[in-house]
């Protein structure tokens, strides 16, 4: 079982910064932040592999957003800079222990563990 404990949400101006962890207990293949509004699907922002590093991200998000993992520490992170208002969301921290094709990488039915979700929110 993959336990995730996500932290460093909060409230930012536009073109702040914020940076969000998570710290994973278990094997994984996979951990991706996703985000989602009211409303809306959960929208994968960003991945990355546990064994090799290699990331994708979002198109949204490109140039803004990094995700970078601490094995040791058993942590992912996400450094969010120049937040606009359309990144205002509930983050959540996701895993996967299994292969995920790559047109699924991003994808919210391809994890199987979630943290809790952490607010982040932008003020114009």
């Amino acid at each position: 079982q993959v336990q995730l404990v996500e932290s460093g949400g909060g409230s930012v101006q536009a073109g702040g910064s914020l940076r969000l962890s998570c710290v994973v207990f278990g094997y994984t293949r996979y951990r991706c932040w996703f985000r989602q509004t009211p409303g809306k699907e959960r929208e994968g922002v960003a991945v990355i592999y546990t064994n090799g590093g290699a990331t994708a991200y979002a198109d949204s998000v490109k140039g803004r957003f990094t995700i970078s993992q601490d094995i040791a520490k058993n942590t992912v992170s996400l450094q969010m800079n120049n937040l606009g208002p359309e990144d205002a969301a509930m983050y959540y921290c996701a895993a996967s222990g299994r292969y995920v094709v790559l047109g699924d990488i991003m994808s919210a039915a391809a994890y199987q563990y979630w943290g809790q979700g952490t607010q982040v929110t932008v003020s114009s």
